[in-house]
């Protein structure tokens, strides 16, 4: 595939995907399970096919393609209503970026070979509940014994933990020093015995959210990704490279919230005569055609480009709130805010992704932070003051 033309591989793509996505041309709800999968079952149908993580190496599981057809198929494929789960995007985006950022050579290809064939789906657990904005205040801690490690600590907010196969996990290992260089990163089979995974009921109904608990799990030093103490390094590569999962490739003409999408529905109740409607509407469009066009930029060139890459939390920033607004929109539309309808299923999905909004204001880095690192990275304002700085972490008040 390599040698054809960008067109030539555009038709390639649609063809396949007319044949093995046909079942997904309309939207389809899936229980947890199988949605799990039906996940799994298409990354290894497109790995099969040479279409999964196109731009990797086919040694690490990829197609060994370009960035123009890694594209080309995410376009094609948004006009589909494939099945995807968290834990993949997980296993794609945050995983692999710290392992190939950060991991041995040995690590990266035997975790991306198994990941980008859809054999194991993966979760974050980073957050816990006095450490959420103030990631480096974590007190999960992990002790060498030998050449292992025993990790005790409580995460929480942990994404699809229940369904995942692996985590990748950063825990204290040395308190005797400042909070952010006393961290280590690591990789954890969630079959591990001490494990307990606990789902949390969400505003939404759903529960893929979870707390998870640790109690004396055995983690091999061969799994530390990173230099020990170098943690909080591959946990700013995940960050990074989370907030840039923010915003997909978007089909313009099928995605319920898209602005086209709102457009037609303002016209439909002939909505474009308000001024404040067409305002909005086009501030929507502005961010939304930025969003797309950033994201080009950054699949295009971000990691030799320091100051764009400095520019990364914008899309997180932006894409969440603009889904907050753009479905509280279309519940205006309707006349329906607050309100679930058995025999409207668009309105229950157009008021579920509204609810989902607000989580996704927080998760990944609240506005705040995000907007925290703007100023200090990307406009090389002053940093916040800090009582905290240079204190060894045992010595800061529990």
């Amino acid at each position: 595939m390599n040698g054809l033309t960008d067109e030539a591989y555009r038709q390639d793509v649609k063809s396949w995907l007319a044949e093995h996505a046909a079942e997904y041309a309309e939207p389809r709800d899936f229980d947890e399970i199988e949605l799990v999968e039906r996940s799994k079952a298409w990354i290894r149908a497109k790995h099969e096919a040479g279409y999964s993580a196109i731009t990797e190496p086919e040694e690490a599981g990829g197609a060994g393609g370009s960035s123009a057809q890694a594209m080309i198929f995410a376009e094609e494929q948004a006009k589909y209503h494939t099945p995807i789960f968290t834990g993949i995007s997980i296993g794609f985006n945050m995983a692999m970026a710290a392992l190939r950022d950060h991991g041995t050579s040995e690590q990266y290809h035997e975790f991306a070979k198994l990941t980008h064939s859809g054999e194991i789906s993966w979760c974050q657990l980073f957050s816990e509940p006095g450490a959420g904005s103030d990631l480096a205040g974590l007190r999960a801690k992990a002790v060498r014994d030998g050449d292992n490690w025993v990790v005790n600590g409580q995460k929480v907010w942990s994404s699809w933990a229940h369904h995942a196969d692996w985590g990748i996990l950063i825990v204290r290992t040395d308190p005797s020093v400042p909070k952010h260089n006393g961290l280590s990163f690591f990789a954890v089979d969630m079959k591990s015995p001490g494990i307990e995974v606990r789902p949390i009921r969400q505003i939404t109904g759903d529960s893929d959210f979870n707390e998870t608990f640790m109690t004396d799990v055995v983690i091999p030093d061969a799994n530390r990704i990173g230099s020990e103490g170098g943690g909080w390094g591959v946990c700013m590569t995940v960050l990074a490279s989370e907030r840039n999962m923010s915003r997909g490739a978007v089909n313009e003409e099928q995605k319920p919230d898209s602005v086209l999408s709102l457009v037609r529905r303002a016209t439909e109740q002939s909505m474009l005569d308000d001024s404040a409607v067409r305002e909005k509407l086009c501030d929507w469009y502005v961010r939304e055609q930025g969003l797309k066009h950033f994201g080009q930029r950054l699949r295009e060139s971000g990691e030799k480009d320091p100051a764009l890459m400095s520019k990364v939390p914008l899309t997180k920033l932006v894409s969440a709130s603009l889904m907050q607004k753009t479905n509280a929109f279309l519940m205006d539309v309707d006349e329906y805010a607050g309100l679930f309808s058995e025999t409207n299923p668009d309105q229950d999905d157009t008021f579920y992704r509204y609810l989902w909004s607000a989580a996704m204001r927080v998760a990944g880095g609240a506005d705040e932070v995000l907007r925290n690192q703007l100023a200090e990275r990307a406009l090389g304002m002053p940093g916040e003051m800090r009582a905290d700085k240079g204190v060894p972490f045992q010595d800061l008040p529990s």
